[in-house]
């Protein structure tokens, strides 16, 4: 019989850059994509870290959320959208770090951000950065494209003190023009 090589890495501390940890990383930040579509809370929360807190994008929630907060975050979307599902579309990992771009699909068939249903199917996409100690997510940032969901339902949104007035003089300008 001959002598093979002994795998001597299962014996091997797993280190934040190792590319094993990585890849767990990336199978980890997936794996909470596909709890969550399955609306597993209790598998959801297996993948955090006890001190996890979360970063929305501040039009949505200003403040840093821990787990419970995060949770109920989540639940205001799934009350407006019972069916929306996330696919991750790219991921990509670096150390403690996991980014993923991700789409949203559903139909705002609940109230959502006072919002009521509309019935109409969304599609909107999203970025999110996982940071990991010791293969969970212990910190979690993400942005989406707000403006594209929220004219999907129907809202129409108006620039803002600083943008109007740039507007109105571009019009005005466009008009002296042509006369």
């Amino acid at each position: 019989m001959k002598d093979e090589p002994t795998d001597t890495t299962a014996d091997k501390p797993i280190q934040p850059g190792d590319a094993t940890s990585v890849e767990h990383n990336k199978a980890v930040s997936r794996r909470w994509i596909d709890v969550f579509n399955e609306r597993d809370d209790a598998a959801a929360a297996d993948v955090l870290a006890p001190d996890y807190v979360a970063y929305a994008p501040a039009s949505l929630e200003p403040a840093p959320l821990g787990s419970e907060a995060w949770t109920r975050f989540l639940a205001g979307f799934v009350d407006g959208f019972p069916d929306l599902r996330l696919t991750v579309e790219d991921a990509v990992g670096e150390s403690d770090l996991v980014a993923q771009r991700v789409h949203f699909a559903g139909t705002h068939t609940g109230d959502f951000q006072g919002v009521p249903p509309t019935h109409r199917k969304v599609s909107f996409s999203g970025l999110e950065l996982n940071r990991f100690v010791g293969g969970r997510v212990a910190e979690h940032w993400f942005q989406l494209d707000a403006l594209s969901l929220l004219q999907q339902i129907g809202l129409v949104v108006v620039p803002g003190p600083r943008l109007l007035p740039r507007l109105l003089r571009h019009q005005l300008n466009k008009l002296r023009k042509k006369g």
